[in-house]
């Protein structure tokens, strides 16, 4: 007897013992979950297997190194796994905008030998685009053997400077790669036209590059600096505008995910172009940047070549029918479907994010007190071959805007504001805040509007389209984006201010204001 009621006793605590112990442990998995959805969401997720384990000039394995002072990827909303999907259908969405990148060709198989240290390239092509995003290890870029200018000049220093002087042509020994075996090219002609094909872009400055490649025996290379951290290499053609900018943003930004990179890479410019104001938002989004002219012979442990931003679906849909619709990442995420994409609405939120601008605004303000912008197009020296004067394609653009502003002073009931946006001289940052916190943003064809790319996703677009640019830029990218879109269609580059203003003030009745 007394010992069932001594064991009655103890069996009760044990009883409270396991239950608590049990809590503690669902507890941890349960944080630990928590953690794993949170690192999920904010590092990048591939099929592509890690690079092979290379060592730095002083011989130190990557685990060994001192932590990188890389920056992270930020949280975003609406990120989703760049993981490859075998049975991703050709010409799909996530074809075009994601990781499409599926047919691996591995040209030089390294890190095996001489205790995990030899060069590696491989190429990831995309059927859908008809280009390859490339990467490689124990690579020597020797800027002495390039031609072209040095690049990130003052503009006014170099005014009528031509542009071939400024795009790279790669002499031999340019880049080489270790590998054992005898000296060879890399990537040979038949491989260059199956995998980095030339297409429409008559200057393929990255292929040209590809097949410059050559290998040398391991442990002669012999550099002024090396580079641990992973270096994209990328090739700006017209770099100050900003549509086809934008386009090298989401080039390289696709880049970086197809390999799987940890964190934001290091960015050199294959160019020589003088510096622009829009060089600000490259060095937000990235890690550093510089100019290959800007140093001695370099090393990289591992370098990603980025696609031209012709090669782009921004751009490609310019000239061929991309049949998609921007949706939330949420309701893909639950729902797959092949005609729907939230990678620029992926890429906005990267951007807004770069300069510390908030992801999460309150949307309902957008509608109870509305911001309305109006891109302006001013008149600036943009490059070294241009006059300072931009093209009109709004004439009367002083006069719509005088108008915009008395029509909104009478628009008491939703405090409506009209913001002037001379893009032209305002700061990246001010730029990308401006369209953030614009509920309908107002502008004639022109680059400026590629700004919508980052606009939210309530955010409504009107284009006052000259009959002289019936292009279709923007309203892909409002298509793409999932953003509401109107048009008024000019005769010649004329606007009727009465005609905006009753579309401006049917849009703003559309929410109730």
């Amino acid at each position: 007897m007394s010992r069932r009621a001594a064991g009655g006793g103890v069996g009760g605590s044990g009883v409270r013992k396991h239950a608590a112990l049990i809590f503690c442990f669902c507890a941890l998995i349960c944080l630990s979950i928590s953690f794993n959805l949170f690192h999920s969401h904010t590092l990048l997720f591939s099929s592509t297997e890690t690079p092979p384990t290379v060592t730095d000039s002083a011989g130190k394995s990557e685990d060994e190194r001192p932590p990188s002072s890389l920056k992270a990827w930020p949280p975003l909303p609406s990120f989703t796994p760049w993981s490859f999907d075998p049975n991703l259908t050709v010409g799909s969405c996530e074809a075009y905008f994601g990781h499409g990148f599926g047919h691996r060709v591995d040209f030089l198989a390294g890190g095996a030998g001489s205790n995990g240290a030899g060069g590696w390239f491989r190429c990831f092509y995309s059927d859908t685009l008809r280009s390859s995003v490339c990467e490689g290890g124990r690579i020597r870029m020797d800027p002495d053997r390039i031609r072209m200018s040095r690049g990130g000049e003052d503009l006014n220093s170099v005014i009528g400077r031509r542009d071939e002087e400024e795009l790279p042509v790669y002499e031999e020994g340019a880049f080489v790669i270790e590998a054992e075996g005898e000296e060879r090219r890399i990537v040979d002609e038949v491989d260059l036209d199956r995998f980095v094909p030339v297409g429409a872009v008559h200057h393929h400055t990255m292929r040209n590059l590809i097949g410059s490649i050559r290998s040398v025996p391991p442990e002669i290379l012999e550099c002024s600096q090396w580079i641990d951290d992973p270096v994209l290499l990328v090739t700006r053609f017209e770099y100050a505008n900003l549509f086809h900018t934008v386009t090298d943003w989401y080039s390289s930004y696709v880049a970086s995910r197809v390999t799987g990179l940890p964190a934001r890479p290091r960015l050199i410019f294959l160019d020589g172009h003088c510096k622009a104001p829009i060089e600000e938002a490259w060095e937000a989004l990235y890690s550093s940047v510089q100019y290959a002219k800007g140093s001695g012979t370099l090393c990289l442990s591992h370098a990603i070549l980025s696609p031209l931003g012709y090669e782009t679906a921004l751009f490609k849909g310019l000239s061929e029918v991309i049949n998609c619709h921007g949706a939330p990442a949420l309701d893909l995420l639950g729902s797959p479907d092949t005609a729907k994409t939230s990678r620029l609405t992926e890429f906005g939120e990267m951007l807004r994010a770069s300069f510390g601008l908030p992801l999460k605004e309150n949307i309902p303000k957008l509608f109870s007190a509305p911001n309305i912008l109006f891109i302006r197009r001013e008149d600036y020296l943009a490059h070294p071959r241009h006059s300072g004067k931009v093209e009109s394609r709004l004439s009367n653009e002083q006069e719509v805007f005088d108008a915009l502003k008395e029509w909104t002073s009478t628009r008491a009931k939703c405090k409506v504001r009209l913001v002037n946006g001379l893009f032209a001289h305002m700061p990246f940052r001010e730029q990308v805040h401006a369209i953030q916190e614009a509920s309908l943003i107002i502008g004639a064809h022109g680059a400026g509007l590629t700004h919508i790319i980052a606009a939210m996703p309530q955010t409504i677009i009107l284009e006052l389209l000259s009959s002289l640019y019936r292009r279709p830029h923007f309203s892909l990218i409002s298509q793409w984006r999932g953003l509401t879109y109107h048009v008024i269609n000019l005769q010649g580059s004329h606007a009727s201010p009465d005609e905006v203003m009753k579309k401006v003030s049917a849009i703003l009745d559309s929410f109730q204001c």
